[in-house]
C-alpha cells in the first residue's frame, strides 16, 4: 500500500468516527455511534492504521473542528469532564495490538482486544472525569460516575462493537488490494 492510500485511510477513519459522533442521543454524557466509528475503523484498518485514524480524529477536534458529539471540539471538549472517555478512545487500539499476541482465533482476538480496550477507556474517562468535577468543585463518588457514565453504556457498547466487527470484517475484506491474501 502506498503512503497516499495509507493517509487517505487514515484521514477517512476519522471521517467515519466525526460522523459517527454526530449522530446522538443526548444526556449527561450523550449517546453516539462514536464507539461504533471506532470499532469499525479499527475492524477495516486494523489496529496500527486505525489508531492513527482515532488520534487524527481527536487532534482535529482538538483544533477546534466540530468533530466531537454535539458539534463540539476545541480543548474545552477534551478537558471538560467528558473529555477523558474521547482521549480514552485513543488507548482502544493499542489495547487490540496487545490482544493480538493472543494464542486465540482472530475473531476471538479482535472481540478481547476492543472490549479490554474499552474497558481501559471507561476507566481512563472515569478517573478523568472524577479529577476535572473535583477541581471544578463538583464531589462526585465513584459509583455515581459509574451509574451515569459507564454503565448505561456497556450493552450498547457491546452491541455497537458486535455490529462494526461484522461490518467491518466484510469491509476489510472488500477493500483488500486485488492479489493480497491478508
Amino acid at each position: 500500500m502506498t503512503k497516499t492510500q495509507t493517509l487517505t485511510r487514515t484521514a477517512m477513519g476519522a471521517v467515519i468516527i466525526a460522523l459517527c459522533a454526530w449522530i446522538s442521543i443526548p444526556a449527561a454524557v450523550p449517546f453516539t455511534l462514536q464507539t461504533f466509528g471506532i470499532f469499525l475503523v479499527l475492524a477495516v484498518l486494523g489496529a496500527r492504521q486505525g489508531s492513527a485514524a482515532v488520534i487524527v480524529y481527536i487532534l482535529l477536534g482538538l483544533v477546534g473542528l466540530p468533530v466531537f458529539a454535539g458539534f463540539s471540539g476545541g480543548p474545552g471538549a477534551l478537558l471538560g469532564p467528558t473529555g477523558g472517555y474521547i482521549v480514552g478512545f485513543a488507548l482502544i487500539g493499542p489495547v487490540c495490538l496487545l490482544a493480538d499476541r493472543l494464542p486465540l482465533p482472530e475473531l476471538a482476538r479482535c472481540l478481547a482486544g476492543n472490549l479490554a480496550g474499552l474497558a481501559v477507556c471507561y476507566s481512563f474517562g472515569t478517573f478523568w472525569f472524577l479529577r476535572v468535577s473535583a477541581m471544578n468543585g463538583s464531589a462526585y463518588s465513584l459509583p455515581a460516575v459509574l451509574g451515569m457514565c459507564v454503565i448505561p453504556f456497556i450493552l450498547p457498547d457491546c452491541i455497537k462493537l458486535a455490529l462494526a466487527l461484522t461490518v467491518g470484517r466484510r469491509l476489510a475484506r472488500a477493500l483488500r488490494p486485488v492479489g493480497t491474501t491478508c
